[in-house]
C-alpha cells in the first residue's frame, strides 16, 4: 500500500524591503527639479548649524528631505529639489539667524534635468542639463545662483544712489555752485559711502567655489554658469559704478569744504575791514 503523500510545508511569503526614496544625488534619468536662490538679508549666521552629515562647510550645505540646502554667509540661501512646504519650513527655521532681513527678496530659479547620456549644458533660460546630481555639481550651481541674487541686490542699491546723486550733479552743472543745502548733500554723500562699503564687501564674485579645488573637472560647468548669469560682466560694471559713486562723493565733499573755506575767508576779511574802519574812526576822532 502506497504511503500517504504529505504536502510540503508552505514557504513563508518573502519579506520585501520597504521602498527607498531616491536621495538628492540618486535621481532617475529624466528627473527634473528646481534650484531656487533667495537673498534673505545682509548676513546669515551659520554658527551652530554644522552637522556631521554636511555636504560642505563653506558654504554650509546639507540634505533636507529629498533635496539640498546651501547657506551663504552673505545672506543667500539656495534650495534644490525641495517642495514648497519644505522650503517654507527651512526659511522659517532660518529667520532668527538672518541679520537685517530684506522685505523684498531677490530670487533666482532654474530647472535642472538629469540626462546621463548628454553633455552637461547651461542653455540660456535653462534648464541646466547634468549627467548626475552629485553634491559637488549642486554646490557649483548653488554658488553661481547665490552670486547672481547678491549682484541683483547690489545693482538695485547702486542704481538708487545714482538716482539720488543725479539731481545734484545736474544742478551743479547748470548753476555752477553747490546744489542744495549742505545737510541734504551730506545725507547723499553718507548714503553713497554706505552703499559703496556694503557692496564692496558683500561677496567676492570673481572667486571660484572651493569645491573646484577638489573637482577641477567641474570647471567647465562653472564657466558655463558664469557666462549664463554674466557674473564677471555684472561685477565689472558694478565696480565701475561704485568708483563713480566714490568720485562723486569726493567731489561733493570737496565742494562743501571749498564753500566753507570761502565763507571763513569772507568772515575774516569782513572782520579785518571792520577793524580798519574802527581804527580810522578812532584816528579821526583824535583818540589814540
Amino acid at each position: 500500500m502506497d504511503a500517504p503523500v504529505v504536502p510540503a510545508p508552505a514557504l513563508p511569503a518573502p519579506v520585501l524591503p520597504a521602498p527607498v526614496q531616491p536621495g538628492p544625488d540618486h535621481r532617475a534619468p529624466g528627473t527634473r527639479l528646481v534650484a531656487r536662490a533667495l537673498l534673505l538679508g545682509d548676513r546669515i549666521d551659520t554658527a551652530g548649524l554644522e552637522r556631521s552629515d554636511a555636504l560642505s562647510a563653506t558654504p554650509l550645505a546639507f540634505r533636507s528631505g529629498n533635496g539640498v540646502v546651501a547657506l551663504f554667509r552673505y545672506g543667500a540661501a539656495v534650495l534644490v529639489g525641495l517642495t514648497p512646504l519644505e522650503e517654507d519650513e527651512v526659511l522659517r527655521g532660518l529667520e532668527p539667524r538672518i541679520a537685517k532681513p530684506f522685505a523684498d527678496r531677490e530670487e533666482e530659479a532654474v530647472a535642472i534635468v538629469i540626462e546621463p547620456e548628454r553633455d552637461e549644458q547651461v542653455p540660456p533660460g535653462g534648464p541646466i542639463t547634468l549627467r548626475a546630481l552629485s553634491p559637488e555639481r549642486l554646490l557649483v550651481i548653488a554658488d553661481a545662483l547665490a552670486k547672481s541674487v547678491a549682484l541683483a541686490r547690489d545693482e538695485h542699491e547702486v542704481a538708487s544712489v545714482f538716482d539720488d546723486i543725479e539731481p545734484y550733479a545736474r544742478r551743479l552743472a547748470e548753476a555752477g555752485r553747490a546744489p542744495g543745502a549742505r545737510r541734504s548733500i551730506l545725507r547723499v554723500i553718507g548714503n553713497a559711502l554706505l552703499v559703496q562699503h556694503r557692496v564692496s564687501g558683500r561677496v567676492a564674485v570673481e572667486e571660484k567655489p572651493d569645491v573646484l579645488w577638489d573637482r577641477p573637472d567641474l570647471e567647465r560647468l562653472y564657466a558655463r554658469l558664469e557666462d549664463e548669469y554674466e557674473l564677471k560682466e555684472r561685477a565689472g560694471a558694478l565696480s565701475a559704478k561704485i568708483g563713480v559713486i566714490g568720485d562723486t562723493a569726493t567731489a561733493l565733499t570737496d565742494l562743501i569744504h571749498t564753500e566753507r573755506s570761502l565763507r571763513l575767508e569772507a568772515i575774516i576779511v569782513a572782520l579785518i575791514v571792520v577793524e580798519v574802519l574802527v581804527t580810522f574812526y578812532q584816528l579821526a576822532m583824535g583818540k589814540p
